[in-house]
């Protein structure tokens, strides 16, 4: 089968790495994840992505600061083009971005949980990176900036997949080819790869009904040795303290189980993990989540009881969120 020009660095790039065993599922896997049955929407992200312009070669590319950067000069027209295209694949979470003067200012302050995430990292370089639930990739490209020599970010939403094309579209080969992107979820990873040195998993573990199940396919894919960075709800308590929400929490329906940092660590240590500890924990902030003209629907203080912002609308503590770090032994 005849394999797309945009997909054939990512074969390559598995290639390269010696995941052959899983390069064999790669057609079936990609075409489910963008499959125009299951998202109506999909062209029309499909189509705006290829009528991006062309982009001068001279780029400044900065993947290692805040707001990812792309520097490069174009007239007025271009840059309404751009601008009018990366729109309609609102909207936008996770950034933010700076492209050819284009200001992506996303829901999410993703730079302020980088910043939060970096200092308790094993260093970058060098190293092999899976990015569970990863969004548009603003994460990614800042562990590519931070040498990673492989990163892999994994998201089933197709909306997602065609905004990180567009990223790519802007950055060129400023990476050297090493981010890439593909439209599974974990369940999708083969079983027992023991690949990667680096797995983050961001913002996932609440949607997960099952969530040790989810701890160990992230241990799975890890290789000996090998770093868990687990980003999630979590709620104030001991050991024993979980909180099972009802049908919504903040509005979202698919939340399932809001640990303690405590009880969070037990979960690791009981799926096998190893040097298990709380790195930060902090209450979310109006001012990290929030609507934007990228993002315009509702966001986190629309989520919360009007009277008594410590709260959710449900009557639950609003959301909460620790960083916690483990090792494969």
């Amino acid at each position: 089968m005849a394999i797309p020009a945009g997909q054939r660095p990512l074969y390559r790039a598995f290639i390269d790495q010696g995941l052959e065993s899983w390069l064999a599922h790669l057609p079936k896997q990609i075409a489910q994840g963008l499959d125009r049955r299951r998202y109506g929407d999909l062209p029309a992200w499909e189509k705006a992505v290829a009528k991006l312009p062309a982009l001068p070669e001279a780029r400044d590319v900065h993947l290692d600061s805040d707001t990812v950067t792309v520097d490069c000069e174009l007239d007025d027209s271009q840059r309404r083009q751009c601008e009018n295209l990366l729109r309609k694949l609102m909207p936008w979470r996770k950034g933010p971005y700076r492209l050819a003067g284009i200001h992506i200012d996303t829901e999410w302050r993703s730079d302020w949980k980088w910043q939060r995430v970096a200092p308790h990292l094993a260093p970058l370089e060098g190293r092999r990176v899976l990015d569970v639930g990863g969004g548009s990739g603003y994460h990614a490209w800042r562990m590519a900036g931070a040498g990673a020599s492989f990163v892999l970010v994994i998201d089933p939403s197709p909306r997602f997949y065609y905004q990180f094309q567009a990223l790519r579209h802007f950055v060129g080969d400023a990476d050297g080819g090493r981010t890439h992107f593909l439209p599974v979820g974990i369940e999708d990873v083969p079983e027992k790869l023991a690949f990667f040195d680096t797995v983050f998993s961001m913002g996932v573990l609440y949607h997960r009904p099952a969530p040790l199940e989810h701890l160990l396919q992230l241990k799975d894919a890890l290789r000996p040795g090998g770093e868990l960075v687990l980003e999630t709800l979590v709620v104030e308590g001991d050991e024993t303290t979980v909180l099972l929400p009802g049908e919504r929490y903040a509005a979202m329906p698919n939340v399932y189980f809001l640990p303690s940092s405590r009880a969070l660590c037990q979960w690791l240590e009981r799926c096998g993990l190893i040097n298990v500890r709380v790195v930060d924990e902090a209450v979310t902030s109006l001012d990290e989540q929030r609507t934007t003209e990228w993002m315009t629907f509702q966001s986190l203080a629309d989520f919360l009881d009007p009277s008594d912002p410590t709260r959710t609308r449900e009557g639950y503590p609003s959301p909460r969120r620790a960083v916690v770090m483990a090792n494969r032994p």
